[in-house]
């Protein structure tokens, strides 16, 4: 058992869930298969004082309960900014970020996303859309919330636009918010900490073979259900065919994989349309999961997208897609390394959609210092970005928003309001 705990932890840091047989291999057998399913779904199960503590605020700051969306963010203090700072976040009434720059004049850009939106481990006011904010002259509103999907970001800025509405939105998407489409329950992937309750969330079943795309509803959508969390049975029963939870099985198998894990993943990799073999390497299992979650991923993110146009055109809204990347997968990208995401960025462009590539910004700019890509990227990420990065993103998006706006910002117009302290270019 102790065995097995650690080997859950260790899934939990490196992003995998191991399974451990019992000849000590890192292996699933056939009805060994349900038992470490549930074995590992029992590690998540929650206790009610959990869910109590969670609904009356008094524990996980990092959030709280929300029906639809599984959660939102609340006020808090964390230190996890610069030098070990103390970072501040606090929200207004519609649960935007608190608005700074120009913040009392109307509104008329939105934007939508997770953490790299909420701009995470920097301070009110260090936030990208203030830095935007700054150079247009007109306040920008920031919905971004920690840890969402695009399909998460999708239902919020479709309820958030009923309430305050905005003529422009700028839609960002991060590098793991193509996975999160598909996951049903927070903790299979992220396990538990002191932070966030990692609720159930709405989520999407994808299979790009057959263009199924079936939108899924939070699983736990009063607070009173949310106690279903407790009970190890009703957990396995909801979630024991998860696609996600099988996928992380299969990359914790280890380098011998078992026969049923192997077939599992052959399965799905027949149901989801791709050609191919898997046999009992571990690499091979690992190749082959980790293709199957990207494909999937990638195929509900276009969907959602679709999604998202749809409803601009129907609401008169102009949306500017944002592409943001971690450091790992800027790395990459400045090492010379083919992006994951190729085939969302091929749609885009045969979309003929506007989106601002944050990916190849950076390959960019990296090309005009002369240094390592460990201090290169040291200048801009504290884990997500420093206000540095943070500066960086908003003059990566600043052209083509202003190329959108219409009628252009007053820095943008041309002409100034004289009676405001302004004049044109020509009585200067």
């Amino acid at each position: 058992m102790r065995r097995r705990r650690l080997l859950y932890l260790l899934g939990i840091l490196t992003g995998a869930v191991y399974t451990q047989g019992i000849d000590g291999r890192t292996v699933a057998s056939a009805s060994a298969y349900e038992d470490e399913i549930r074995e590992h779904l029992a590690l998540l199960v929650r206790t009610r004082q959990e869910v109590s503590d969670w609904l009356a605020g008094r524990a996980f700051p990092f959030s709280k309960y929300d029906a639809e969306l599984g959660y939102i963010h609340r006020d808090r203090r964390f230190r996890q900014g610069m030098n070990d700072s103390i970072c501040t976040y606090t929200y207004d009434k519609s649960g935007a970020r608190r608005t700074i720059m120009y913040a009392e004049s109307t509104c008329r850009i939105n934007t939508y996303g997770n953490s790299f939106t909420s701009c995470e481990q920097v301070n009110d006011g260090e936030t990208w859309q203030e830095a935007l904010a700054a150079f247009l002259g007109e306040p920008i509103r920031n919905y971004g919330i920690g840890g969402y999907s695009v399909y998460q970001a999708y239902l919020r800025m479709k309820r958030e636009e009923t309430v305050c509405p905005a003529r422009y939105i700028i839609f960002n998407i991060f590098d793991d918010d193509h996975y999160r489409n598909l996951i049903s329950w927070q903790a299979i992937t992220n396990g538990k900490n002191w932070q966030h309750f990692q609720p159930p969330l709405p989520y999407i079943v994808a299979n790009p073979a057959t263009g199924q795309f079936k939108e899924m509803k939070n699983p736990c959508p009063t607070p009173e259900s949310l106690y279903n969390l407790c009970d190890l049975d009703w957990v396995y029963k909801r979630f024991k065919d998860d696609f996600v939870l099988k996928l992380r099985q299969a990359l914790g198998a280890g380098q011998n994989p078992d026969r049923d894990i192997v077939q599992m993943v052959q399965a799905l990799a027949l149901e989801q349309g791709m050609q191919t073999r898997v046999n009992y390497s571990g690499d091979d299992l690992i190749k082959t999961a980790d293709s199957l979650y990207t494909q999937s991923a990638i195929f509900a993110s276009t969907r959602v997208v679709d999604q998202i146009e749809q409803f601009a055109t129907t609401n008169k809204k102009r949306v500017l897609y944002v592409l943001s990347y971690g450091p790992t997968n800027v790395a990459k990208r400045l090492q010379g390394e083919k992006r994951f995401d190729h085939s969302f960025v091929n749609f885009l462009d045969a979309s003929k959609l506007p989106y601002v590539d944050l990916l190849e910004a950076h390959a960019v700019d990296h090309a005009e210092f002369k240094t390592n890509v460990k201090d290169y990227l040291k200048r801009y990420y504290v884990g997500h970005y420093n206000p540095q990065g943070n500066g960086f993103c908003a003059f990566a998006i600043l052209n083509k928003l202003v190329a959108m706006l219409d009628p252009k910002p007053a820095p943008y117009s041309g002409f100034y309001d004289c009676s405001a302290g302004w004049c044109r270019p020509d009585e200067i």
